[in-house]
């Protein structure tokens, strides 16, 4: 049986929030947290739980442990569910594939497990009016020193979409595009543009890439291409734009290649999905 203890906060409701989900399978343990600039505590709430399940194969046997009768009471009782829909749709799919028991647990009752998921959750709460990184005290531009940072295994993944006209899609798919393979040529230029994110984005550090993966998913009922990059280092910061370059690049690509048939493509949805590594740990992101 695998365990899972949830919880969520937020700085004023709504407010800055985060969520935070701890899973105990034996002796393996994992912590997974996330926030958000705008939010609800239930929707911190409902996010602690989404990503604690996605974490876990299909067919797993697990407790999901929270102190939100919101959450709880839903899932065991059929509470009405007047708001987020997006996310309980989420979670329905999760549960699907899964036997999921739903325990409440007390708040702040001294429960070890909840209690640090609490903490977890308070701390990925985004400080409000926190000066961005790039600024020194005095206002100016600067690059960030890292020197005492230490090294660690560092991993992002980052999405996208460009959408356009259904015939445009078909002809990437067939390989009838008049400048050749679209997607091989955008998967090679979002690779390259990770290598060459600093010197696209001023104040990014030189980084030994590890790893630069660029996927993509065709979804003919939509007529759109969904882009993800995937980078890895060993190094003193991390690789978010780096994945982020990657998507816009092969975006940009997919658009430079079929513009001449189709010059309304849109490139949207371009985020970071999850992060690995230094002080932070594990953040994942809706």
């Amino acid at each position: 049986m695998i365990n899972i203890y949830t919880d969520g906060a937020c700085s004023g409701n709504p407010g800055p929030g985060g969520w935070a989900a701890i899973i105990v399978d034996g002796e393996k343990r994992q912590e997974v947290k996330g926030g958000a600039e705008n939010t609800t505590n239930n929707r911190m709430e409902l996010s602690a739980a989404i990503e604690g399940l996605a974490q876990l194969p299909g067919d797993s046997e697990v407790t999901v442990h929270s102190d939100s009768l919101y959450l709880v009471n839903t899932m065991t009782k059929n509470w009405k569910r007047n708001v987020n829909h997006d996310l309980w749709e989420k979670l329905d799919k999760l549960v699907a594939k899964r036997q999921v028991t739903w325990v409440w647990v007390k708040g702040h009752d001294g429960h070890p497990e909840n209690e640090q998921a609490d903490k977890l959750a308070v701390e990925m709460i985004p400080p409000v009016g926190k000066r961005p990184t790039h600024f020194d005290t005095a206002g100016q531009v600067h690059m960030v020193d890292v020197s005492d940072k230490e090294i660690t295994e560092r991993m992002a993944i980052a999405k996208g979409t460009v959408k356009m006209e259904a015939e445009t899609l078909r002809l990437i798919e067939t390989g009838q595009a008049a400048k050749g393979d679209v997607l091989a040529l955008a998967q090679i230029a979002g690779i390259m543009a990770a290598k060459k994110t600093p010197d696209l984005i001023p104040l990014c550090h030189p980084l030994q890439l590890t790893k630069v993966e660029v996927e993509f998913e065709t979804n003919s009922k939509s007529s759109e291409i969904n882009i993800t990059a995937t980078v890895k280092a060993t190094e003193k910061t991390g690789v978010e734009m780096e994945a982020l370059t990657a998507v816009a690049v092969s975006a940009l690509t997919i658009y430079d290649m079929c513009k001449a048939v189709d010059r309304g493509m849109i490139i949207e949805n371009i985020r970071l999905i999850e992060k690995t590594g230094g002080k932070s740990g594990t953040i994942t992101l809706l």
